[in-house]
Protein backbone atom coordinates (compact mmCIF):
# COMPACT_ATOMS: atom_id res chain seq x y z
CA UNK A 1 0.00 0.00 0.00
CA UNK A 2 2.80 2.41 0.93
CA UNK A 3 4.61 1.60 -2.30
CA UNK A 4 1.41 2.41 -4.24
CA UNK A 5 1.04 5.77 -2.46
CA UNK A 6 4.68 6.63 -3.06
CA UNK A 7 4.23 5.79 -6.74
CA UNK A 8 1.24 8.14 -6.99
CA UNK A 9 3.19 10.90 -5.29
CA UNK A 10 6.10 10.37 -7.67
CA UNK A 11 3.82 10.50 -10.72
CA UNK A 12 2.18 13.68 -9.43
CA UNK A 13 5.57 15.32 -8.89
CA UNK A 14 6.67 14.35 -12.38
CA UNK A 15 3.54 15.95 -13.83
CA UNK A 16 4.11 19.15 -11.89
CA UNK A 17 7.76 19.32 -12.97
CA UNK A 18 7.02 18.52 -16.62
CA UNK A 19 4.39 21.25 -16.94
CA UNK A 20 6.15 23.89 -14.87
CA UNK A 21 6.63 26.13 -17.90
CA UNK A 22 3.32 25.67 -19.70
CA UNK A 23 0.53 24.07 -17.65
CA UNK A 24 -3.11 24.50 -18.62
CA UNK A 25 -5.29 26.74 -16.44
CA UNK A 26 -6.84 23.94 -14.42
CA UNK A 27 -3.44 22.82 -13.15
CA UNK A 28 -2.78 26.21 -11.60
CA UNK A 29 0.74 26.47 -13.09
CA UNK A 30 1.28 30.05 -11.96
CA UNK A 31 -0.75 29.97 -8.78
CA UNK A 32 -3.61 31.31 -10.85
CA UNK A 33 -6.79 31.93 -8.89
CA UNK A 34 -8.59 33.95 -11.57
CA UNK A 35 -12.02 32.74 -12.61
CA UNK A 36 -13.11 34.01 -16.02
CA UNK A 37 -16.38 33.49 -17.86
CA UNK A 38 -14.92 32.90 -21.31
CA UNK A 39 -18.36 32.67 -22.91
CA UNK A 40 -18.95 36.34 -22.14
CA UNK A 41 -15.97 37.43 -24.27
CA UNK A 42 -15.68 38.09 -27.98
CA UNK A 43 -15.00 34.83 -29.76
CA UNK A 44 -13.30 36.01 -32.96
CA UNK A 45 -10.72 38.73 -33.64
CA UNK A 46 -11.43 41.47 -36.18
CA UNK A 47 -9.18 41.46 -39.28
CA UNK A 48 -7.13 44.61 -39.79
CA UNK A 49 -5.97 45.95 -43.15
CA UNK A 50 -2.72 47.91 -43.01
CA UNK A 51 -2.87 51.00 -45.23
CA UNK A 52 0.39 52.54 -46.41
CA UNK A 53 1.53 55.54 -48.40
CA UNK A 54 1.06 55.15 -52.18
CA UNK A 55 4.82 55.56 -52.50
CA UNK A 56 5.58 52.45 -50.43
CA UNK A 57 5.54 48.88 -51.77
CA UNK A 58 2.20 47.11 -51.82
CA UNK A 59 1.44 44.23 -51.32
CA UNK A 60 3.31 44.15 -48.05
CA UNK A 61 5.70 41.18 -47.90
CA UNK A 62 6.11 40.18 -44.27
CA UNK A 63 2.75 39.57 -42.61
CA UNK A 64 2.91 35.84 -41.81
CA UNK A 65 -0.15 33.65 -42.30
CA UNK A 66 0.36 32.33 -38.78
CA UNK A 67 0.03 35.84 -37.32
CA UNK A 68 -2.36 37.97 -39.40
CA UNK A 69 -3.07 41.51 -38.27
CA UNK A 70 -6.20 41.96 -36.16
CA UNK A 71 -7.55 44.94 -34.27
CA UNK A 72 -7.44 43.03 -31.00
CA UNK A 73 -3.93 41.68 -31.59
CA UNK A 74 -2.53 45.10 -32.47
CA UNK A 75 -4.06 46.77 -29.42
CA UNK A 76 -2.80 43.98 -27.16
CA UNK A 77 0.68 44.34 -28.64
CA UNK A 78 0.55 48.08 -28.10
CA UNK A 79 -0.27 47.58 -24.41
CA UNK A 80 2.52 45.06 -23.97
CA UNK A 81 4.98 47.37 -25.77
CA UNK A 82 4.32 50.14 -23.25
CA UNK A 83 3.78 48.03 -20.11
CA UNK A 84 6.83 47.45 -17.84
CA UNK A 85 5.19 44.23 -16.60
CA UNK A 86 7.62 42.24 -18.76
CA UNK A 87 10.74 43.48 -16.95
CA UNK A 88 12.30 42.05 -13.79
CA UNK A 89 11.57 45.03 -11.56
CA UNK A 90 8.52 46.28 -13.51
CA UNK A 91 10.25 49.53 -14.46
CA UNK A 92 11.25 49.02 -18.10
CA UNK A 93 8.99 48.50 -21.10
CA UNK A 94 9.91 48.08 -24.76
CA UNK A 95 9.08 51.76 -25.11
CA UNK A 96 11.73 52.55 -22.51
CA UNK A 97 14.39 52.12 -25.20
CA UNK A 98 12.19 52.90 -28.21
CA UNK A 99 10.46 56.27 -27.80
CA UNK A 100 7.87 57.43 -30.33
CA UNK A 101 8.99 61.07 -30.54
CA UNK A 102 12.41 59.98 -31.86
CA UNK A 103 11.08 57.34 -34.28
CA UNK A 104 11.26 54.64 -31.60
CA UNK A 105 14.95 55.04 -30.77
CA UNK A 106 16.43 55.69 -27.32
CA UNK A 107 16.17 59.46 -27.01
CA UNK A 108 19.71 60.35 -28.02
CA UNK A 109 21.48 57.69 -25.96
CA UNK A 110 24.44 55.94 -27.51
CA UNK A 111 23.62 52.74 -25.63
CA UNK A 112 20.53 51.76 -23.69
CA UNK A 113 20.52 50.81 -20.00
CA UNK A 114 18.66 47.74 -18.75
CA UNK A 115 16.91 47.09 -15.44
CA UNK A 116 20.19 46.11 -13.75
CA UNK A 117 21.83 49.35 -14.85
CA UNK A 118 23.87 47.36 -17.34
CA UNK A 119 24.70 49.32 -20.46
CA UNK A 120 24.23 47.59 -23.78
CA UNK A 121 26.78 47.38 -26.58
CA UNK A 122 24.77 48.62 -29.56
CA UNK A 123 22.60 51.59 -30.39
CA UNK A 124 18.83 51.06 -30.26
CA UNK A 125 17.56 50.81 -33.83
CA UNK A 126 14.59 52.81 -35.07
CA UNK A 127 11.37 50.81 -35.32
CA UNK A 128 10.22 52.08 -38.71
CA UNK A 129 8.66 50.14 -41.60
CA UNK A 130 9.54 46.80 -40.01
CA UNK A 131 6.75 45.15 -41.97
CA UNK A 132 9.15 45.30 -44.93
CA UNK A 133 12.06 43.63 -43.08
CA UNK A 134 12.86 39.92 -42.84
CA UNK A 135 16.05 40.22 -40.74
CA UNK A 136 16.10 42.14 -37.47
CA UNK A 137 18.76 43.51 -35.13
CA UNK A 138 21.98 45.11 -36.34
CA UNK A 139 23.46 41.66 -36.90
CA UNK A 140 20.39 39.97 -38.40
CA UNK A 141 20.06 37.58 -35.48
CA UNK A 142 16.25 37.43 -35.74
CA UNK A 143 14.52 36.31 -38.92
CA UNK A 144 11.10 37.68 -38.01
CA UNK A 145 9.52 40.24 -35.75
CA UNK A 146 8.12 37.39 -33.67
CA UNK A 147 11.64 36.04 -33.12
CA UNK A 148 12.94 39.53 -32.35
CA UNK A 149 10.24 40.15 -29.74
CA UNK A 150 11.30 37.06 -27.79
CA UNK A 151 14.81 38.36 -27.12
CA UNK A 152 14.70 41.51 -24.91
CA UNK A 153 12.59 40.08 -22.05
CA UNK A 154 15.04 37.42 -20.76
CA UNK A 155 18.15 39.34 -21.87
CA UNK A 156 20.23 40.14 -18.77
CA UNK A 157 21.30 43.49 -20.25
CA UNK A 158 17.73 44.52 -21.00
CA UNK A 159 14.56 43.44 -19.18
CA UNK A 160 16.10 40.43 -17.41
CA UNK A 161 12.92 38.49 -16.67
CA UNK A 162 12.71 34.74 -17.43
CA UNK A 163 9.87 34.06 -19.82
CA UNK A 164 8.32 31.62 -17.35
CA UNK A 165 7.93 34.47 -14.84
CA UNK A 166 6.74 36.94 -17.48
CA UNK A 167 4.03 34.53 -18.63
CA UNK A 168 2.93 33.89 -15.04
CA UNK A 169 2.50 37.62 -14.47
CA UNK A 170 0.21 37.79 -17.48
CA UNK A 171 -1.65 34.63 -16.49
CA UNK A 172 -2.40 36.24 -13.13
CA UNK A 173 -3.62 39.46 -14.74
CA UNK A 174 -7.34 39.31 -15.47
CA UNK A 175 -7.35 42.01 -18.14
CA UNK A 176 -4.48 40.47 -20.07
CA UNK A 177 -6.07 37.02 -19.82
CA UNK A 178 -9.18 38.42 -21.49
CA UNK A 179 -7.16 40.40 -24.02
CA UNK A 180 -5.23 37.31 -25.13
CA UNK A 181 -8.45 35.33 -25.42
CA UNK A 182 -10.09 37.95 -27.62
CA UNK A 183 -6.95 38.39 -29.74
CA UNK A 184 -5.95 34.75 -30.19
CA UNK A 185 -8.73 32.62 -28.72
CA UNK A 186 -6.45 31.19 -26.03
CA UNK A 187 -6.96 30.63 -22.31
CA UNK A 188 -3.33 29.73 -21.61
CA UNK A 189 -0.73 32.34 -22.60
CA UNK A 190 2.70 31.38 -23.95
CA UNK A 191 5.74 33.51 -24.71
CA UNK A 192 5.09 32.93 -28.41
CA UNK A 193 1.67 34.55 -28.04
CA UNK A 194 3.25 37.57 -26.35
CA UNK A 195 5.73 37.88 -29.22
CA UNK A 196 2.95 37.58 -31.80
CA UNK A 197 1.01 40.44 -30.22
CA UNK A 198 4.04 42.75 -30.00
CA UNK A 199 4.97 41.90 -33.59
CA UNK A 200 1.49 42.83 -34.77
CA UNK A 201 1.76 46.27 -33.20
CA UNK A 202 5.26 46.82 -34.57
CA UNK A 203 4.11 45.94 -38.10
CA UNK A 204 1.76 48.92 -38.01
CA UNK A 205 4.64 51.37 -37.42
CA UNK A 206 4.77 52.47 -41.04
CA UNK A 207 6.23 55.82 -42.09
CA UNK A 208 5.61 57.17 -45.57
CA UNK A 209 4.32 60.74 -45.42
CA UNK A 210 7.43 62.83 -44.89
CA UNK A 211 7.98 66.14 -46.65
CA UNK A 212 9.87 64.18 -49.32
CA UNK A 213 6.88 61.86 -49.83
CA UNK A 214 4.32 64.62 -49.92
CA UNK A 215 6.35 66.56 -52.48
CA UNK A 216 6.34 63.43 -54.63
CA UNK A 217 2.56 62.95 -54.51
CA UNK A 218 0.63 65.15 -56.97
CA UNK A 219 -1.90 67.51 -55.47
CA UNK A 220 -0.46 67.84 -51.99
CA UNK A 221 0.79 71.37 -52.56
CA UNK A 222 4.10 70.43 -50.93
CA UNK A 223 7.27 71.17 -52.85
CA UNK A 224 10.88 70.45 -51.91
CA UNK A 225 13.15 73.36 -51.06
CA UNK A 226 15.99 74.12 -53.47
CA UNK A 227 18.62 72.80 -51.06
CA UNK A 228 16.76 69.53 -50.42
CA UNK A 229 16.17 69.07 -54.15
CA UNK A 230 19.89 69.50 -54.77
CA UNK A 231 20.60 67.02 -51.98
CA UNK A 232 18.27 64.46 -53.55
CA UNK A 233 20.25 64.69 -56.78
CA UNK A 234 23.50 64.11 -54.88
CA UNK A 235 21.93 61.22 -52.97
CA UNK A 236 20.58 59.32 -55.97
CA UNK A 237 23.52 59.75 -58.34
CA UNK A 238 27.20 58.87 -58.42
CA UNK A 239 27.86 62.32 -56.98
CA UNK A 240 27.02 61.05 -53.50
CA UNK A 241 26.57 57.32 -54.13
CA UNK A 242 24.18 56.94 -51.19
CA UNK A 243 21.57 55.08 -53.24
CA UNK A 244 23.52 51.83 -53.56
CA UNK A 245 22.79 50.87 -49.95
CA UNK A 246 19.90 53.21 -49.17
CA UNK A 247 17.81 52.48 -52.22
CA UNK A 248 15.41 55.23 -53.20
CA UNK A 249 13.65 53.02 -55.77
CA UNK A 250 11.08 51.54 -53.36
CA UNK A 251 11.20 54.56 -51.04
CA UNK A 252 12.32 52.40 -48.11
CA UNK A 253 15.85 53.89 -48.08
CA UNK A 254 17.50 50.57 -47.25
CA UNK A 255 18.60 47.57 -49.28
CA UNK A 256 17.77 45.21 -46.37
CA UNK A 257 21.29 43.84 -46.59
CA UNK A 258 24.44 43.87 -44.47
CA UNK A 259 27.63 45.79 -45.23
CA UNK A 260 31.00 46.79 -43.85
CA UNK A 261 30.87 50.52 -44.46
CA UNK A 262 34.41 51.37 -43.45
CA UNK A 263 33.90 52.35 -39.83
CA UNK A 264 36.85 50.42 -38.40
CA UNK A 265 40.36 50.04 -39.81
CA UNK A 266 41.34 46.37 -39.87
CA UNK A 267 44.35 44.42 -41.07
CA UNK A 268 42.62 41.04 -40.80
CA UNK A 269 39.07 39.73 -40.50
CA UNK A 270 39.65 39.11 -36.79
CA UNK A 271 40.39 42.77 -36.04
CA UNK A 272 36.78 43.92 -35.79
CA UNK A 273 35.81 44.39 -32.11
CA UNK A 274 32.16 43.71 -32.92
CA UNK A 275 31.82 40.87 -35.41
CA UNK A 276 28.23 41.82 -36.32
CA UNK A 277 26.74 39.47 -38.88
CA UNK A 278 29.85 37.30 -38.69
CA UNK A 279 29.00 36.29 -35.12
CA UNK A 280 25.65 34.98 -36.38
CA UNK A 281 26.75 33.22 -39.56
CA UNK A 282 30.13 32.02 -38.31
CA UNK A 283 31.63 33.19 -41.59
CA UNK A 284 34.71 35.42 -41.01
CA UNK A 285 33.95 37.23 -44.26
CA UNK A 286 30.84 38.62 -42.55
CA UNK A 287 32.81 40.12 -39.65
CA UNK A 288 32.12 43.82 -39.26
CA UNK A 289 28.95 43.59 -41.36
CA UNK A 290 25.85 45.38 -40.06
CA UNK A 291 22.34 45.86 -41.34
CA UNK A 292 21.64 48.91 -43.50
CA UNK A 293 19.19 51.02 -41.48
CA UNK A 294 16.38 52.93 -43.12
CA UNK A 295 17.03 56.65 -43.48
CA UNK A 296 13.40 57.52 -42.85
CA UNK A 297 13.17 59.90 -39.87
CA UNK A 298 16.97 59.83 -39.72
CA UNK A 299 17.15 63.41 -38.46
CA UNK A 300 15.38 62.25 -35.27
CA UNK A 301 17.38 59.13 -34.51
CA UNK A 302 20.87 60.30 -33.47
CA UNK A 303 23.37 58.99 -32.56
CA UNK A 304 24.22 56.96 -35.63
CA UNK A 305 25.74 53.61 -36.67
CA UNK A 306 25.50 50.32 -34.77
CA UNK A 307 27.70 51.69 -31.99
CA UNK A 308 26.31 55.22 -31.94
CA UNK A 309 29.73 56.70 -32.69
CA UNK A 310 28.42 59.69 -34.67
CA UNK A 311 26.36 62.27 -32.83
CA UNK A 312 25.15 64.27 -35.83
CA UNK A 313 24.25 63.89 -39.48
CA UNK A 314 27.20 66.17 -40.25
CA UNK A 315 29.55 63.58 -38.76
CA UNK A 316 27.93 60.81 -40.81
CA UNK A 317 28.30 62.78 -44.02
CA UNK A 318 31.91 63.62 -43.15
CA UNK A 319 32.60 59.91 -42.66
CA UNK A 320 31.54 59.09 -46.20
CA UNK A 321 33.11 62.22 -47.61
CA UNK A 322 36.58 61.79 -46.16
CA UNK A 323 36.60 59.36 -43.24
CA UNK A 324 36.42 55.82 -44.66
CA UNK A 325 38.71 53.28 -42.99
CA UNK A 326 39.74 50.26 -45.02
CA UNK A 327 39.69 46.60 -44.09
CA UNK A 328 39.84 43.25 -45.88
CA UNK A 329 36.08 42.97 -46.40
CA UNK A 330 34.89 46.55 -46.72
CA UNK A 331 31.99 46.77 -49.15
CA UNK A 332 33.39 46.89 -52.72
CA UNK A 333 31.58 50.12 -53.57
CA UNK A 334 32.84 51.78 -50.41
CA UNK A 335 36.35 50.43 -50.95
CA UNK A 336 36.57 51.72 -54.52
CA UNK A 337 34.41 54.84 -54.64
CA UNK A 338 34.97 56.10 -51.11
CA UNK A 339 38.51 55.02 -50.30
CA UNK A 340 39.94 58.39 -51.27
CA UNK A 341 36.85 60.18 -50.00
CA UNK A 342 34.07 61.82 -51.97
CA UNK A 343 35.51 65.17 -50.92
CA UNK A 344 32.13 66.83 -50.92
CA UNK A 345 32.04 70.60 -50.80
CA UNK A 346 30.38 72.40 -47.90
CA UNK A 347 27.42 73.18 -50.15
CA UNK A 348 27.05 69.53 -51.19
CA UNK A 349 27.13 68.45 -47.56
CA UNK A 350 24.49 70.97 -46.56
CA UNK A 351 22.31 69.95 -49.50
CA UNK A 352 22.62 66.28 -48.65
CA UNK A 353 21.74 67.00 -45.05
CA UNK A 354 18.69 69.01 -46.12
CA UNK A 355 17.46 66.08 -48.18
CA UNK A 356 17.92 63.67 -45.26
CA UNK A 357 15.98 66.06 -43.02
CA UNK A 358 13.15 66.05 -45.57
CA UNK A 359 12.63 62.36 -44.74
CA UNK A 360 11.20 63.29 -41.33
CA UNK A 361 7.58 62.18 -40.99
CA UNK A 362 5.95 64.35 -38.33
CA UNK A 363 2.67 62.48 -38.73
CA UNK A 364 4.43 59.25 -37.80
CA UNK A 365 5.93 60.51 -34.55
CA UNK A 366 2.63 62.14 -33.57
CA UNK A 367 0.35 59.28 -34.57
CA UNK A 368 -2.07 58.71 -31.67
CA UNK A 369 -2.31 55.02 -32.60
CA UNK A 370 1.38 54.61 -31.75
CA UNK A 371 1.25 56.35 -28.37
CA UNK A 372 1.00 54.68 -24.98
CA UNK A 373 -2.54 53.43 -24.26
CA UNK A 374 -1.92 54.15 -20.57
CA UNK A 375 -1.66 57.93 -20.97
Amino acid sequence: MKQYIYSLIGIHLLILISCKKDCPDDMNACGNQISIDWSSLKQEATPYTLEVSPLLPDPIPYIPEANPLTEEGIQLGRKLFYDPILSADSTLACAGCHALDVAFTDSGKRFSTGVRNITGKRNAMALVNLVYDDRLFWDGAAESLEAQALEPVPNHEEMDLPWEDAVCRLMNHETYRKDFYEAFGIQTITKEDVAKAIAQFERTLVSGYSEFDQSSIPGTGVFPGDLAAAGKKIFETEEGDCFHCHSITLNLFTDHRFHNNGLTAAETLDDYPDKGLGAITGNPQDNGFFRTPTLRNIALTAPYMHDGRFNTLDEVIDHYSEGIKLGPNVDPIVATKFKDGLRLTDYQKEALKAFLESLTDTGFVNNPNFKSPFE
